[in-house]
Parts: C-alpha cells; structure tokens; sequence
C-alpha cells in the first residue's frame, strides 16, 4: 500500500512540476532573472505549494501517517554553514541550468543530451556528496 500511495503521489507531483512549466528551462530562467525579462508566474506555483503543505505541517501534528512509522520533525531552524553552502550551490545550479532535481526527473520522458548530463552530474554529485561533506566537516574541526 505504501508504495502504490508513492507511485501515485510522486506522479500527481511530477504532473504538476509539467504543467506548471517548472520543467521549461527558460521559464525557470526568467522567474531568477529579477533584474532582466522577469517571469513572475512561478511566484504561483512556489504559493501553491507553500500554503498547503503550510496546513499539511499544522494538522500533521495530531495525527500519524496513513501508511504507518512517523511524521517527520520539523528542521532545525538554526543558519549554519551546511545550509548556506547547500542552498548556494543549490541555487547556483538552479540558475545555471534552469532546473533542480524534482522536474529534472518529471522531465525524463523530453530526453534530450541536456537532461541526460544533467541528470549524470546530479547523480556524481549525490556520490561524491558524503566524502566532501566529510573533509569539510574535518577541515573545520581542525580549526
């Protein structure tokens, strides 16, 4: 059951980042160029998501999951260097591709050599991930 539920959930969710044109490189492109050809129209799509996952956190906290095991806790609301240097690198990738990992995926089915590298450089990134995270985290308890 909890597999069909993630099936059917991770399609809505795909379904939605295409026709919400979070998948259009050039529609990303110009909802980050505030100072250029500004698209404001995923300001939208992003409340669209916000609000009602806002309400989702609100009621979750009386309630268990329908598939079993626990709700997840909130995030520690704490600015630290992880989180800076994440949502950077993030956010430069973002900017310089026009696309983060959910559409990428949902924008499989397009091809094209783009997707593909993309996708290839996603998946290095996630290996190569933990032994940075852990020089880094060397690197600093060393000073």
């Amino acid at each position: 059951m909890r597999n069909i539920l993630g099936f059917i959930s991770g399609g809505m969710f795909g379904a939605g980042l295409v026709i919400s044109g979070m998948t259009d490189t050039e529609k990303v492109q110009g909802w980050l160029d505030v100072f250029g050809a500004w698209d404001p129209t995923l300001a939208f799509v992003m409340g669209g998501a916000i609000i009602p996952m806002a309400i989702a956190w609100h009621m979750s906290k009386r309630r268990t999951p329908l598939v079993g095991g626990s709700f997840p806790t909130l995030a520690d609301p704490k600015l630290g260097r992880n989180l800076v240097l994440g949502s950077v690198m993030f956010g430069m990738g973002w900017g310089l591709v026009g696309l983060c990992p959910g559409p990428t995926v949902a924008s499989i089915g397009f091809g094209g050599w783009a997707n593909g590298l993309f996708i290839s450089a996603m998946i290095a990134g996630i290996a190569l991930a933990p032994n940075v995270r852990q020089r880094l985290d060397v690197s600093v308890d060393a000073q």
